[in-house]
């Protein structure tokens, strides 16, 4: 009888051992899959005409080039940094989500909290730093492609005053702002770059508030941006200014005024994120692409941009394609006057990631915070 009892038992947890590896191959983590349903987070609208709408984009990138037979997308827009991404993610798991891309930095804590709390499906967050055992990050090395903005501005400015319409004091904005004024010192040593700092990402009414203090308090006539939407861009063509983009082609907002934009291509990412869940090999992983990789690279140039721009533009993306030099290569000062890069030295990404120092040729102080 014993003998029998001890059988049964076996034969019991063998059937829950199989049943516990389906329900995981279900969520993703396990075997592939024929389908899988993956949901995407972003902090504006889809169609915002930046940053949002480069991972909109992205996402119908990836169920077009996987098919909709083998991925369903669950999408919540404008979405707040704060617990009210929570719920939308367990909302997301309850209809079956295997895997969920969150787009915006401070939603990084509600990311990695939700995801130890269900080992079972995968999260990926953008522009952040978490990793675990079902969570990850992604970003983009913008500091190249920002670095050749600045270039275009540089010898595109009449009185070498930029203005940047910056966002949160983060080490990614700071690279940014910093990447960009070294592109343009780099060919005009007498321009300056002059920052305002909103504290928001998807504010239109803001931004744009920003860009006019600087095309009207400090006199610029080119604006740079940070932020999700075109407000500033609209600003600069309403003042009739140069402007430089942020995350799309942006010419649509200042048709005579726009230079280029740094910008994203996103599809390609999530097409591989989403096939390695259909092949069962998707691992969390810390992904930093360059413009080489392409996820991130320039948009076409307007029509206020001469030649002698783009060949210098040209020039300097081939140093930075072959790998024997990149942006924050020495010497480097900080905007107080202090060598932090020695000649021939080049940062650490550990470094970049970690930047909170404005270089020389900016004006403008990095906020306190708490």
């Amino acid at each position: 009888m014993k003998k029998k009892i001890s059988v049964l038992l076996i034969v019991v947890m063998a059937l829950a051992i199989m049943l516990a590896g389906c329900g995981g191959d279900e969520q993703g983590n396990a075997e592939g899959m024929d389908k899988v349903k993956a949901g995407f987070i972003y902090i504006g609208a889809a169609n915002d005409g930046g940053y949002s709408q480069v991972h909109e984009e992205g996402r119908q990138a990836a169920v077009a080039s996987l098919g909709e037979d083998r991925v369903e997308t669950v999408v919540a827009e404008n979405i707040p940094e704060d617990q009210t991404v929570e719920g939308i993610m367990n909302d997301m798991i309850d209809q079956g989500c295997n895997i969920i891309f969150a787009n915006s930095f401070n939603y990084q804590p509600f990311v990695e909290a939700v995801a130890k709390e269900n080992p079972d499906v995968n999260f990926m967050h953008f522009s952040g730093s978490i990793l675990g055992e079902n969570y990850g990050n992604y970003f983009g090395r913008m500091y190249q492609p920002r670095y050749l903005t600045g270039i275009v501005a540089g010898m595109t400015t009449e009185n070498n005053k930029i203005g940047y319409v910056a966002a949160h004091p983060t080490p990614e904005v700071i690279r940014g702002i910093n990447a960009f004024t070294l592109g343009v010192r780099s060919v005009n040593p007498e321009a300056n770059v002059y920052i305002v700092w909103t504290n928001t990402w998807y504010d239109p009414a803001v931004e744009k508030q920003a860009a006019e203090a600087l095309l009207d308090g400090q006199g610029v006539d080119t604006i740079c941006q940070h932020q999700d939407t075109t407000a500033a861009q609209q600003a600069a063509a309403e003042h009739g200014a140069y402007s430089v983009g942020y995350n799309m082609d942006m010419s649509q907002a200042n048709e005579e005024g726009f230079l280029v934009s740094a910008v994203w291509h996103l599809g390609a990412f999530y097409t591989d994120q989403l096939d390695k869940m259909l092949q069962g090999t998707w691992e969390p992983t810390v992904y930093w692409g360059s413009m080489a990789d392409g996820v991130v690279g320039l948009s076409d140039y307007g029509p206020a941009v001469s030649q002698e721009a783009k060949d210098a533009v040209a020039a300097a993306q081939e140093k930075i394609f072959s790998g024997e030099w990149d942006v924050f290569t020495g010497p480097i000062y900080d905007n107080q006057g202090n060598l932090v890069v020695e000649e021939g030295q080049a940062l650490t990404d550990e470094e970049m990631l970690s930047m909170m120092w404005l270089v020389d040729g900016v004006i403008g102080e990095v906020p306190e915070t708490n």
